[in-house]
C-alpha cells in the first residue's frame, strides 16, 4: 500500500478512486481537527476537496454517523455522482 506524508504525519492510502488524491490540496485542508479520526475520506466535486472523518467502533470518539462501515453509503448519498474520492488512515508509530 502507498504511504504519504502530510503535515509531518504518515498516512496509509487505503483507497484512491479515480486518482483523487492530491497532496497539495490535502495539505491545505487537513487540520488537527481530524486527529481524533481513524480514517479520513476526501471527495472532489466541482473542483473542491471535502474531507470527512470516520472511526471504527473501537475508537472512544465513535458515533454512528461516523462509522467507517458506512463510507460507501456516504459516498453514494452525500457526494457527487461518480466523483473522485480517497480514504487514508494515519500510521501511528
Amino acid at each position: 500500500m502507498e504511504t504519504i506524508e502530510v503535515n509531518n504525519k504518515k498516512y496509509q492510502v487505503l483507497q484512491n478512486h479515480k486518482d483523487a488524491l492530491n497532496i497539495e490540496d490535502l495539505t491545505e485542508k487537513l487540520t488537527d481537527y481530524f486527529d481524533d479520526f481513524d480514517y479520513i475520506v476526501g471527495d472532489i466535486a466541482y473542483g473542491k476537496l471535502r474531507l470527512k472523518g470516520f472511526n471504527s467502533k473501537t475508537n472512544k470518539n465513535f458515533k454512528p454517523y461516523n462509522d467507517v462501515d458506512t463510507v460507501n453509503e456516504y459516498i453514494e448519498n452525500n457526494c457527487a455522482y461518480g466523483c473522485k474520492w480517497f480514504m487514508i488512515s494515519e500510521i501511528k508509530e
